[in-house]
């Protein structure tokens, strides 16, 4: 009965963010309040510019506004509450609070991962076998494959969530991060994780690393058919359609490995800054990254904004 009080007297932690000195709180105030309202403002500007274009209504720009929504959802999950710790001498979330931002973290950025995949598959599918690419990325398919990569998530997170809230935490309500993420949670907590990380080890890991895995596979496939193609001028169109998401997936997938792929112990001020690259970097730059590499869609956003000026 001592324990059960013991879980439920921590009605709040404390984030400590990303530096605890006063004079640099409205500094990263005004870069992270900068970097959110580019990144809403870029992946609206896509949304819009895919849903008025008709010649965007093909599966890769169909994917390609999923995974701007899935941005904005994202940066708004964590940005706002960052930027209300950086004005706030008191730098705290509630226990409840801090679970719901933890659980849509986890299924918003696996969302984007198997979203990334499946824009993977699609890329295969038109370059590798260009013949059935209307009939195997039907609107159909691409329906059913979009509703997977944003419901599967859900079971991954609830699970991890309902977990978490087993342990017991005293007073151990200081977080090390800017976020409520599961590694510092569980540093927090002075019950046993065991089974939080053998969770983490197994259904944890092939979450994280069956998407990416698509992924190369898919452009292994991709590699081996473009340099297969004799002229130069061909090849180069292959790879610029793939150019922009290849980035997008190494900056993604090259922060997430580096903050998840090693031992709990192991954590340090340096995954924090990881942590940024991944949720707010990644989403922030995702819009120019397709937009810089991609004629279409420049060409869509000239429309769209020449509209507007109209």
């Amino acid at each position: 009965m001592e324990e059960i009080n013991q879980t439920s007297s921590v009605s709040e932690f404390i984030l400590l963010g990303l530096s605890s000195r006063p004079e640099d709180q409205k500094p990263l105030f005004i870069l992270f309040l900068t970097m959110y309202l580019v990144t809403i403002t870029g992946n609206l500007l896509i949304i819009l510019a895919i849903c008025s274009d008709p010649y965007l209504q093909t599966p890769m720009y169909f994917f390609l506004s999923f995974l701007s929504f899935t941005d904005i959802c994202f940066v708004t999950t964590i940005v706002p509450r960052m930027l209300v710790n950086f004005l706030s001498e008191k730098k705290t979330i509630s226990y409840a609070g801090c679970l719901t931002q933890m659980y849509f973290i986890y299924v918003l950025g696996n969302t984007d991962s198997c979203l990334l995949a499946v824009m993977a598959f699609d890329r295969y599918v038109a370059i590798c076998d260009p013949f059935h690419y209307v009939t195997v990325m039907s609107h159909h398919r691409c329906v059913l494959l979009v509703a997977f990569s944003c419901s599967l998530p859900h079971l991954h997170s609830l699970l991890h969530t309902l977990l978490l809230n087993q342990l017991t935490f005293c007073n151990s309500s200081v977080i090390h991060h800017f976020l409520c993420d599961i590694n510092p949670l569980l540093k927090s907590s002075c019950s046993s994780t065991f089974v939080n990380n053998i969770t983490i080890k197994t259904e944890g890991l092939v979450v994280l690393v069956t998407p990416f895995l698509c992924f190369v596979f898919s452009y292994i496939r991709i590699l081996i058919t473009v340099l297969k193609i004799p002229s130069a001028a061909g090849k180069h169109k292959a790879f610029s359609t793939c150019g922009s998401h290849f980035t997008v997936v190494i900056l993604f997938y090259g922060s997430v490995f580096y903050v998840y792929l090693k031992p709990l112990s192991s954590y340090t001020v340096r995954d924090r800054v990881a942590t940024i690259v991944y949720t707010v970097l990644s989403s922030m730059l995702n819009p120019f990254i397709y937009s810089l590499r991609n004629k279409d869609i420049k060409r869509s956003l000239g429309k769209l904004m020449g509209r507007r000026m109209s």
